[in-house]
C-alpha cells in the first residue's frame, strides 16, 4: 500500500547515528522513578516525578531487545511506579512530588493513556517473564478505562496495539485499540486538510499510527489506508525544503502562516515510531525517508541545522528555537532521543540502503 511522500534522502552522516546512550537517563533515575526535570544536565528534583514520562521510560526500556543490567533496572522502577500510580478501578494519577507526595488524583488525561502505552509495551516486549507479567495484569486494570480525548486514548491505542500483536488473544486490548480509533476519528475528504481536527497541535503522528495498527490488528483494510493517508500528510506537511520541520508548540490551523519553533524531539520521536510502523505493516520502503528524517533532525538536519542533543552526557536538548537549543536536558527530550536511536539501530541492523527519496 504505497503513499507519496515528498521527502528528499537524509544527509550521509545519519549513518553515523549514535547508539542509544541510557547515561542521562540514569542520571535522571532514582530509586522512586524517573525525575522530570533538569537545568543542563542537573535534574531538578523540585519538579518531582510524572507519569507521562515514566511511562514513557518504561515504553523505551521494554523495547531494548538486549537490555543491560542498567536498563532492566530502570524497567523494573518504572513498572513499580506506574502500578502504584494506578487506581483499583483503572484510573491513574499523574504527578508525585520528590518528597513522594502525590500532588493530583486519579484521572484519565493523557498520562492514563500513557501509562497503559507503557503497560502494554512491556507486556508485550520485555525480556524479563515477571515484569511481562505484572505489566500485562496492570494494563488489564487501566483498560477499564476509557478518555473522550483523542491523544489519551491514541497513546492507550498503541499499548493497546502491543498486547494485541503478542496475544491476538487479548479481547480486551482488541475493544481498547478499536475504541481508540473511533475516538480519533478518520480523515476528512479536503486534501488540504485532511486531518479529522481543525488543527494540528501535538503527538500528532499517534493519531494515524493507532489507525494503522487498528486497521492491521482489526483486519480492517479501509481503516489502515485511512491512517496511512493521515500519516503521509502529516509527513508531507512536515517537510521544509526536504528536511523535517516538525508542529511546534501553538501547533499549526489550515489557512494561516505555519510558525516554526518551538519545536520538541517528542514530536521527532513520535514521527519516527509512527513511520517505523506504517513500514512494517505494509512493507512499503517509502516509508524509510521520513523515518530517517526523523533520526536525522536529531543530528542537524533541522530548521536551524543544530545538533539536539549533548554527547558527553546522553542527553536530549529540550527543544528547537530559533536560536538553536534549548540546553536543558529534561527527561521528555531525552527519551525522544533514545526511542529515536533504537530506530536508526534498527534501520541500520536491517542493511538497508539509504533511499533515493519517497514515491513520487
Amino acid at each position: 500500500m504505497s503513499v507519496s511522500l515528498r521527502l528528499v534522502p537524509p544527509p550521509l552522516h545519519l549513518l553515523d547515528a549514535p547508539a542509544p546512550n541510557w547515561s542521562h537517563l540514569l542520571r535522571l533515575s532514582d530509586d522512586t522513578g524517573l525525575l522530570e526535570h533538569a537545568r543542563n544536565a542537573i535534574v531538578r528534583r523540585e519538579h518531582g516525578y510524572c507519569v507521562d514520562d515514566v511511562a514513557r521510560g518504561l515504553v523505551v526500556a521494554s523495547r531494548e531487545p538486549q537490555p543491560g543490567a542498567h536498563v532492566i533496572t530502570l524497567a523494573e522502577r518504572y513498572l513499580a511506579f506506574v502500578t502504584h500510580a494506578t487506581a483499583p478501578d483503572g484510573r491513574v494519577r499523574n504527578r508525585l512530588s520528590y518528597e513522594r507526595r502525590w500532588l493530583d488524583e486519579p484521572d484519565i488525561g493523557d498520562w492514563w493513556g500513557r501509562a497503559l502505552w507503557g503497560l502494554g509495551t512491556a507486556a508485550a516486549r520485555s525480556t524479563i517473564p515477571w515484569v511481562r507479567r505484572e505489566a500485562r495484569e496492570a494494563f488489564s486494570v487501566a483498560a477499564q478505562q476509557r478518555s473522550p480525548w483523542a491523544r489519551a486514548m491514541a497513546f492507550a491505542g498503541l499499548g493497546a496495539a502491543e498486547v494485541l500483536r503478542a496475544d491476538p488473544r487479548a479481547g480486551e486490548a482488541a475493544q481498547l485499540l478499536a475504541d481508540a480509533a473511533t475516538v480519533i476519528g478518520l480523515p476528512g475528504r479536503d486534501p488540504s486538510w485532511v486531518w479529522p481536527e481543525r488543527e494540528l497541535t501535538y503527538a500528532n503522528p499517534a493519531l494515524p499510527e493507532v489507525l494503522i495498527h487498528a486497521g492491521d490488528l482489526l483486519g480492517d483494510e479501509p481503516l489502515l489506508a485511512d491512517g496511512l493517508r493521515m500519516l503521509g500528510w502529516l509527513c508531507r506537511m512536515q517537510d521544509h525544503d526536504g528536511h523535517l520541520s516538525l508542529v511546534p508548540v501553538g501547533g499549526w490551523s489550515p489557512g494561516l502562516d505555519r510558525h516554526r519553533f518551538d519545536q520538541q524531539p517528542i514530536e521527532a520521536a513520535a514521527v519516527a515510531d509512527a513511520c517505523a510502523t506504517a513500514a512494517a505493516v505494509t512493507g512499503d520502503d517509502a516509508w524509510d525517508a521520513p523515518l530517517l528524517a526523523a533520526i536525522s533532525w536529531f543530528l542537524g538536519d533541522n530548521d536551524t541545522g543544530s545538533v539536539m542533543y549533548d554527547p558527553q552526557t546522553g542527553g536530549g536538548y529540550d527543544g528547537l528555537t530559533a536560536d538553536g537549543p534549548n540546553l536543558n536536558q529534561g527527561a521528555e527530550s531525552t527519551l525522544a532521543l533514545v526511542a529515536t536511536l533504537q530506530h536508526a539501530r534498527t534501520w541500520a541492523g536491517r542493511g538497508a540502503t539509504r533511499p533515493s527519496g519517497g514515491p513520487a
